[in-house]
């Protein structure tokens, strides 16, 4: 069958279904946006050679491929019906009709109440729901309403969580958490726990707001140890926030800082240029080596590897856009993670791991090792260029990262060295060295033991803040792909 992929590119034939409204109150065909769904998935989407409607010899005529996307109504529709085994291997590419939201949500703006917080449940047949806040968000409502870290609550508006309604609560833009107390009936088990109903309500509203990834930071001196603590909380790819983690580093490496504590417990990932960033800060003496190299669809790692295979490697570095970074050199470092840990946050472990001895304390992480970027309906599927008449934008997987030596498809997440899950009634204080974490990690710097572990199992968490956002567990990279290789694919 003659391969009609630069046909079909070149010119569609396409007869409507259906019709959009783009801001501008302008129709757009539902059809016109399904090719370049297709178009991009077709070209970019790490998974294509398992997705037969993505063979570029999918058509044999564009009527046939024009009547292939009049079939799909919705644009939602046709990505999902290219997604590959979307609850076992693909769980993070999306699509969204709002790019100006995306981009804002990358910049580290999004609309919150400023309440992060955890669902767990007692047991794997209880459908109940029960939320616990792991910390506030300054200057917002929760903490003008005086939410803290630990508060319990089984409802909302009133209605009991459960496991068919806690993303539909949780989403609203306004809504009254309904207080409890969690009761351990005075055992080491969970099995017989309990949370009460209490009478006390707190009302909360979201707006926009922009999170500073850094929550905490500190430097500890315990028993003649220069302790720097840094609980960081998202890998926001903007220049202020880089710069300003670059900062930290020069107050840890001003203070002779010669241990640091990484709390990426509830960082949900982001940028792979900031763990990049992150990583070579923690380190310093492997600028030029290889940080992470990655593994692309069997089309666009063949291109790159016949155009520059350099451009598939991703090596540490020393400065962020020309300012020297502040690094500690150091050859340990410990990590503090739980399943709330995704993307970025794993990727600094699996790439730091060959390199220096990462001490992973708390529970596995979420277990993504696959990168995304945004494409717009553009000839390069680049911003500039895109088209007016619509603001939908994809952002599918396109590679894998793999370590310097090979190591990836951590589905399942990556393993702790010391395996200390948060206990729900004894959260701690966050960078006080008794929160049990942080001081399990005192503990094996300082040479002390272990520190106390209180309860011998855990509760098991569902869910966390960031999964009622639709694009909060992704690593995404914004670097520039070469429009010859583009054209290359495109045309061949």
């Amino acid at each position: 069958m003659k391969n009609l992929k630069t046909l079909i590119l070149l010119f569609i034939s396409i007869t409507t279904l259906s019709c959009f409204e783009d801001n501008d109150d302008n129709l757009i065909t539902a059809s016109e946006i399904n090719d370049f769904v297709w178009k991009g998935m077709n070209v970019f989407y790490l998974y294509k050679d398992e997705i037969p409607n993505l063979a570029n010899d999918r058509f044999s005529s564009n009527t046939e491929y024009a009547d292939y996307l009049n079939s799909f109504d919705d644009p939602f529709d046709l990505f999902e019906s290219l997604i590959y085994d979307r609850q076992n291997v693909d769980r993070f590419s999306w699509i969204v009709d709002d790019y100006i939201a995306l981009e804002q949500f990358f910049d580290g703006i999004s609309t919150s109440n400023g309440m992060e917080f955890q669902i767990f449940r007692f047991s794997t047949t209880d459908t109940n729901r029960y939320g616990i806040v792991t910390h506030v968000l300054p200057n917002t409502d929760a903490e003008l309403n005086g939410v803290k870290r630990g508060d319990i609550f089984y409802g909302i508006d009133g209605t009991t969580l459960n496991s068919n309604n806690v993303s539909s609560l949780l989403n609203q833009n306004s809504y009254t958490i309904n207080l409890g107390s969690y009761d351990d009936n005075g055992t080491p088990e969970t099995s017989d726990d309990s949370v009460t109903p209490g009478s006390e309500s707190i009302t909360l509203s979201k707006s926009a707001y922009t999170e500073n990834p850094i929550l905490i930071n500190r430097v500890l001196d315990i028993e003649s140890n220069k302790i720097a603590y840094l609980m960081y909380n998202g890998f926001t790819g903007t220049d202020q926030f880089n710069n300003e983690l670059n900062d930290v580093f020069g107050t840890f490496k001003s203070a002779n800082a010669t241990e640091l504590v990484l709390d990426l417990r509830y960082n949900p990932g982001g940028s792979v240029y900031t763990a990049i960033i992150l990583s070579s800060l923690i380190t310093g003496q492997f600028t030029g080596d290889v940080f992470s190299t990655e593994q692309w669809n069997t089309e666009f790692q063949e291109a790159y590897q016949n155009e520059d295979p350099e451009l598939l490697i991703n090596r540490f570095i020393n400065n962020n856009d020309g300012a020297a970074l502040n690094s500690l050199n150091l050859s340990k470092v410990y990590i503090l993670t739980t399943r709330s840990s995704a993307s970025a946050s794993e990727l600094v472990i699996n790439s730091l791991r060959p390199y220096i001895d990462v001490v992973q304390i708390g529970t596995t992480t979420s277990g993504k090792y696959q990168a995304s970027t945004t494409l717009y309906d553009s000839s390069n599927f680049r911003r500039q260029g895109a088209n007016p008449r619509h603001t939908y934008a994809m952002q599918p997987l396109i590679y894998k990262s793999l370590n310097v030596n090979g190591i990836t498809d951590y589905f399942n997440g990556l393993t702790p060295n010391i395996v200390l899950g948060e206990q729900i009634n004894n959260l701690g204080v966050l960078g006080d060295e008794s929160e049990p974490l942080l001081a399990e990690a005192i503990a094996n710097i300082t040479g002390t033991g272990k520190a106390s572990r209180g309860k011998i199992d855990y509760v098991d968490i569902t869910n966390d803040s960031n999964d009622f956002i639709p694009f909060s567990k992704g690593m995404y990279v914004d670097k520039e792909l070469p429009e010859n290789l583009i054209k290359d694919i495109l045309f061949k």
